[in-house]
């Protein structure tokens, strides 16, 4: 069995989230020596890059709102849908969630965001699955930077859309949010150059569907 969480922490340092400086993440310093090296195991389980080793813009801008919100998540259940890192389950927790569910389809993902839960001091329940389509029983379902490709967008958007509880993401301007989304906050984020090609981006914390936050 491959050891993620090991790997997790072979090639990342604990390092303050720029937006979000009161969560700590395991972070890669060079983020393409990384990539490369879970190149093959991410080809061989049909994944992507490894998103869960750099806080992208979308999941900084939301965690920020959640922190300088708290009473949106105060007290409730809440789901962070492909948490990454688990930037955003920690800033939930950290808020006053009566309980963070943190989902990804990515295992070393899964293993960043138990050892970062625990660098911050919180709980997260973390499962490494596909929950698109399943019914959910948190109250409120937060979603960071997850409008990159078209396909899994489309299917993103039509489960949330199904969904009986409130959506929120966090949007850095990718080609396939859903336009009928309304704005909730606007922060610029600091990024890098090898990520965005941009020193900052501009990030929208956004609502899905007609549902109260």
């Amino acid at each position: 069995m491959h050891d993620h969480a090991g790997f997790v922490r072979e090639h990342t340092v604990l390092a303050a989230v720029p937006l979000v400086p009161e969560v700590r993440i395991h972070t890669a310093t060079e983020v393409l020596p990384i990539w490369r090296a879970t190149s093959a195991w991410l080809d061989a389980h049909d994944l992507g890059v490894p998103f869960w080793c750099v806080p992208w813009a979308g999941g900084q801008a939301l965690a920020r709102w959640v922190l300088d919100r708290p009473e949106v998540v105060r007290g409730k259940r809440v789901l962070d849908f492909g948490t990454g890192s688990g930037l955003v389950a920690i800033a939930a927790a950290l808020a006053g969630a009566a309980s963070v569910r943190a989902v990804d389809v990515d295992a070393f993902a899964i293993a960043a965001c138990r050892i970062n839960a625990a660098a911050n001091g919180v709980t997260i329940h973390a499962q490494c699955m596909d929950l698109v389509g399943a019914a959910v029983e948190e109250d409120l379902l937060l979603a960071g930077d997850v409008w990159y490709e078209a396909g899994p967008a489309r299917r993103f958007a039509a489960w949330f859309e199904a969904l009986p509880v409130a959506v929120v993401t966090g949007d850095p301007g990718r080609h396939y949010v859903p336009a009928a989304a309304r704005e909730l906050a606007r922060y610029e984020v600091p990024t890098t150059l090898e990520l965005e090609s941009a020193t900052t981006r501009t990030t929208r914390v956004l609502a899905l569907g007609g549902r109260a936050v």
